[in-house]
């Protein structure tokens, strides 16, 4: 079970991001000013620190510059509040946060970015540097794609999707999934991504016709059998 640290002085808030949290399946710690925070996030061992910039006692600045220091790499997002200015939010990503949402937040898009964030660090644990199926090869590090001892160009967009493609091997994900990877924060259709998926198709497969590996799954999405 991944644990959460949760460091907000507003209970409201502490107590919906707390109940949303564990209705997901996490476990939830909670603190309510800064120097309280930094001492369980040092003691803990957690998975994500949800971290407020307002706090009593050491702001939130001040809790994720001391974490960086001690040799603390736990992913942070941080809360900021809606008339925060841009170059608060600047110093929070340069002193080591992962990403920030602005007050007030949704339900579901705070768990979404929560997800996506320990997504992201445990593909970054997992990724090899390189990956084969069938006849392709795909380096990671120099972006580099081959096909039967041939390289195909592809773009940013069509790497990052067969990256995530290979990360989730034999998962059916949605579009929408495949779109907050790819795309991030921007607002797109989710049938945005059907193009990209028959040029990686093109690309990669023998008969583009009849997929192999980037199998539509109707109603839901894609699934990679590589």
């Amino acid at each position: 079970m991944e644990k959460i640290l949760i460091i907000e002085d507003d209970k409201t808030i502490l107590m919906g991001l707390k109940d949303d949290l564990e209705f997901e399946g996490y476990k939830v710690s909670s603190a309510m000013d800064g120097k309280e925070g930094l001492k369980k996030a040092l003691d803990g061992n957690f998975h994500l620190i949800i971290l407020d910039i307002l706090l009593p006692g050491l702001n939130g600045f001040e809790v994720c510059k001391k974490l960086r220091e001690s040799g603390n790499k736990t992913p942070i997002l941080m809360l900021t509040a809606a008339k925060t200015e841009e170059m608060d939010k600047v110093t929070g990503l340069e002193l080591g946060a992962d990403d920030y949402v602005t007050k007030p937040i949704g339900s579901r898009e705070m768990v979404a970015r929560v997800k996506a964030i320990l997504r992201r660090v445990s593909q970054k644990e997992e990724m090899p540097e390189s990956y084969e199926f069938g006849d392709v090869s795909v380096n990671f590090k120099s972006h580099e794609v081959m096909k039967a001892g041939k390289i195909k160009h592809l773009t940013a967009l069509e790497f990052s999707l067969l990256k995530f493609f290979i990360e989730h091997k034999g998962e059916v994900q949605s579009r929408d999934a495949m779109l907050d990877e790819a795309w991030g924060d921007a607002i797109v259709s989710p049938r945005t991504i059907d193009p990209h998926i028959v040029h990686l198709r093109q690309k990669l497969e023998d008969d583009p016709a009849n997929p192999k590996y980037f199998v539509s799954v109707r109603g839901v999405g894609y699934k990679f059998n590589g």
